[in-house]
């Protein structure tokens, strides 16, 4: 498996670490991630989170702009400004820091949501209603998963 998909639910313990389902801890094993890079996503309130190669992605979109322009200065802002990096301890847990309750309103439980290359962190009720929405809008306008 190389890809981040599927979602679940998991408690926050009572130091403020939530295990990462065994599903994503695979993939992150299978591409040899150590260090996890997290940033608030640019739309919803969620922190999304990959490897380095995540940030380099997104650096090297930066980089094709004028270092001066507008458009570079707003992607810095977010994804060095609203990044950050993060280590899984030896079971598989990470801390559930200020840095992610604050932006999300997260508190006792984590939804881990798969994004394919990546994941994201997400208050439980939501993604519910973040995941209802986007599916009502895909309906409304007719649209169906080939």
């Amino acid at each position: 498996m190389n890809r981040f998909l599927s979602h679940a639910t998991n408690r926050i313990d009572a130091k403020g670490r939530v295990s990462v389902p065994s599903a994503f801890r695979a993939v992150l094993s299978d591409g040899g991630v150590r260090e996890l890079y997290c940033f608030q996503d640019f739309v919803f309130p969620a922190i999304s989170v990959g490897g380095p190669e995540l940030l380099d992605r997104f650096e090297k979109q930066m980089a094709a702009e004028d270092p001066f322009s507008d458009a570079a200065n707003q992607m810095s802002l977010l994804v060095h400004g609203g990044g950050v990096f993060v280590k899984l301890d030896p079971e598989g847990r990470l801390m559930v820091t200020d840095f992610i309750r604050d932006f999300t309103g997260i508190s006792t439980d984590v939804t881990f949501v798969g994004r394919g290359d990546h994941f994201q962190l997400w208050e439980p009720q939501a993604f519910t209603r973040a995941q209802a929405e986007a599916r009502e809008g895909r309906k409304q306008r007719g649209l169906r998963p080939e």
